[in-house]
């Protein structure tokens, strides 16, 4: 599961949430660690090869790739590094992934899932190499897809022969670690986990020792191509003129290639717990109630965490304060005696035909390429993607398995229904939004996106949009996009 802003303790008024008292802490506990950076706004004007613009672990793999390479290299974060995507993470960083095999094979060939699991395979590597040679934290143990439900289990079986079939070396058992009755459970060995902040933070200090400038407070609110050259307008006035563009923001901050149309935001929720049991395993279930579980040292004690995820839902489409009070009331049923610390949610992009989009924004221009729709999986497809951007820019051999991440692949086609179903259903609630409104007394403001009538979200004190996803503090300041400007 993979991004919260502060998970505030109090409700929109500044009462107390009665339902499920929340910790001190309403942050991710990887911001235990002292924040990377700060890094300096960008200077008036700047001139680049590339301008990567997001400081995720996309863009930071990307920027450290081409800054190595010797491209002079420009990364551009809205607000400031960690504060997104990859800091709310949950830090696995594993090729099984709770069903995610049995839903690409829905719309694409089983070549595309091996390929996929290939990618992943990559880009793991990649991540495990890097925090070796840093000396960064890095969990080893197995993982597991597990079922306590009857359509649970039928879920796991099928993840299971979807696993095998794109070429992980996986068993079935019955027998598992976790506290609780399970009907079965798809396992595989030799997964890891991470510190998510400890590996942002290298990453950014090594693009800059690489030569490359990493810039916080750089929000760019528009991309236009002047001939052969990109010019980025950033919020401040700042303006980068860049021979390529890296949009790695979790979901594009520009219209063109529709992509808002091919992807579904979604917010998760995750906690962490003093316990008297941990995991030594990743484990993720197949029931339609989700649960994400694995153990995680906390930075300020070093003491030995749980962490729990779930509650999963579009965003601005539920009720997000009833969400974490089911995640946390399971937890205290299922683990009694623990002890409540850390709660944070998290945003990412489901993509229409299940797997990511990395490539071009537009078919054959190599100008502006973007990199998204990672399904709660980034940490170990982020660097493949990014291994893959940095072949295309260098003009470097593209590994035989950057076929199942391309953004225009003929397998699209087979993923237009789910595409079509997402913008059913953006169109419902676009409607629905704009004929209640005259109606309502609080008249809720609209996104700048597209107009779409925001939600008030009283557990992240946050204005969520619910046809793109895209989101603003209380105060209108833009904390999602695809929106780039605040509220009026």
């Amino acid at each position: 599961m993979n991004s919260p802003e502060n998970f505030d303790a109090r409700t929109a008024d500044g009462t107390a949430d009665g339902a499920a008292a929340r910790p001190a802490d309403s942050r991710s506990v990887w911001f235990g660690h002292p924040r990377p950076g700060p890094f300096p706004a960008p200077p008036e004007r700047t001139t680049c090869d590339v301008a990567v613009v997001g400081g995720g672990l996309a863009g930071l793999v990307t920027a450290l790739l081409l800054a190595r390479a010797g491209k002079s290299v420009s990364l551009l974060e809205a607000r400031q590094i960690g504060v997104g995507t990859s800091g709310h993470t949950t830090g696995k960083v594993s090729l099984l992934q709770g069903t995610k095999l049995s839903r690409v094979l829905r719309s694409n060939p089983p070549s595309a899932a091996r390929n996929y699991v290939e990618a992943g395979r990559e880009g793991q590597a990649w991540l495990r190499r890097y925090c070796e040679e840093r000396g960064l934290l890095v969990h080893e143990g197995h993982a597991t897809t597990y079922a306590t439900t009857k359509v649970g289990e039928a879920k796991a079986k099928a993840e299971l022969a979807a696993a095998r079939l794109a070429g992980l070396d996986v068993t079935w058992t019955e027998e598992t670690e976790l506290p609780f009755e399970v009907r079965g459970a798809v396992r595989l060995e030799d997964q890891i986990s991470i510190d998510a902040m400890e590996v942002l933070a290298a990453l950014a200090a090594d693009v800059v020792a690489a030569g490359g400038g990493v810039h916080e407070g750089a929000r760019v609110r528009s991309v236009r191509r002047d001939g052969e050259r990109v010019r980025l307008e950033v919020e401040s006035g700042a303006v980068v003129d860049a021979g390529t563009v890296v949009l790695a923001t979790n979901q594009p901050i520009l219209d063109r290639g529709a992509f808002f149309a091919r992807l579904q935001p979604s917010r998760s929720y995750a906690a962490t717990l003093v316990s008297p049991w941990t995991p030594e395993g990743l484990h993720l279930s197949s029931d339609r109630q989700t649960r994400s579980l694995r153990s995680v040292i906390d930075p300020v004690d070093g003491k030995e965490l749980l962490m729990v995820g779930g509650g999963g839902h579009v965003t601005g489409r539920s009720t997000p304060a009833d969400r974490v009070d089911e995640l946390l009331d399971w937890a205290r049923e299922t683990f009694s005696g623990s002890e409540l610390r850390h709660v944070w949610s998290a945003q990412d992009q489901s993509p229409a035909a299940g797997l990511p989009y990395v490539g071009p924004l537009l078919p054959r221009d190599h100008h502006i390429h973007v990199v998204t729709g990672f399904d709660k999986w980034g940490m170990s497809t982020s660097p493949a993607a990014a291994l893959l951007l940095a072949a295309d820019i260098l003009g470097g051999n593209v590994p035989h398995w950057g076929s199942a991440l391309r953004t225009w692949a003929p397998r699209e086609v087979l993923g237009a229904g789910r595409a079509a179903m997402y913008n059913a259903e953006v169109g419902w609630h676009m409607a629905c939004g704009l004929a209640s409104r005259p109606f309502r007394k609080d008249q809720p403001p609209l996104c700048t996106h597209l107009g779409g009538v925001l939600q008030w979200n009283d557990a992240d004190r946050s204005w969520d949009c619910p046809l793109h996803g895209s989101r603003f503090r209380a105060d209108g300041e833009v904390l999602e996009g695809p929106a780039t400007k605040p509220l009026g």
